[in-house]
């Protein structure tokens, strides 16, 4: 059995709403085993046997049946999850800087050449890497964060076209994922 982490995408907003608990159940009738969640905002780690494409499929196939909507699903193994903190994408940022860290995952490979200019002190994009972007996320006057988050990706999206699924966690959640 491999270890899998699914980062649902688009959960517990307006109508779409999922009980943790009854995602687990879901899952445990769908086949999968060692069902954990983290957060309620549609983070599971679990453990199945097969490939990505496959337990993607499974997993978007069985939450449908259960819940009425379609949820789009990025995967990681748990070997690319340890790589991702391995790396330290955030190593470089100050300490004390007030921001806040995100990852923005997707399910396919990007482009190769991808460049993102960033608002330093503002949104800053720390890593590309093939399907994963590193975001800092840094206190405005206003309180928020990740305000400025949509303009500096627009570009990116416009490039890479309709249909493309992707989903943000904070860096904070990517952690308690392996703990």
């Amino acid at each position: 059995m491999t270890t899998w982490f699914a980062f649902l995408r688009g959960i517990n907003l307006g109508k779409r709403q999922v009980r943790m608990a009854e995602l687990k159940a879901c899952l445990e009738a769908a086949g999968f085993s060692d069902i954990k969640t983290v957060v309620a905002s549609g983070n599971v780690r679990l453990a199945a046997e097969g490939d990505a494409g496959a337990i993607k499929a499974k997993l978007e196939k069985a939450i449908a049946a259960q819940f009425g909507f379609t949820v789009g699903v990025v995967l990681r193994s748990e070997t690319e999850l340890r790589a991702m903190l391995e790396k330290h994408p955030f190593g470089n940022l100050d300490p004390k800087a007030d921001c806040h860290r995100h990852v923005l995952m997707f399910d396919q490979e990007l482009p190769t050449g991808i460049t993102i200019a960033d608002q330093p002190g503002h949104t800053e994009i720390l890593r590309i890497d093939r399907r994963d972007i590193y975001i800092a996320g840094y206190r405005q006057p206003n309180g928020r964060y990740t305000e400025g988050v949509e303009a500096v990706l627009k570009p990116l999206y416009a490039r890479l076209g309709k249909g493309v699924l992707d989903t943000a966690r904070n860096w904070n959640t990517i952690e308690k994922m392996l703990a």
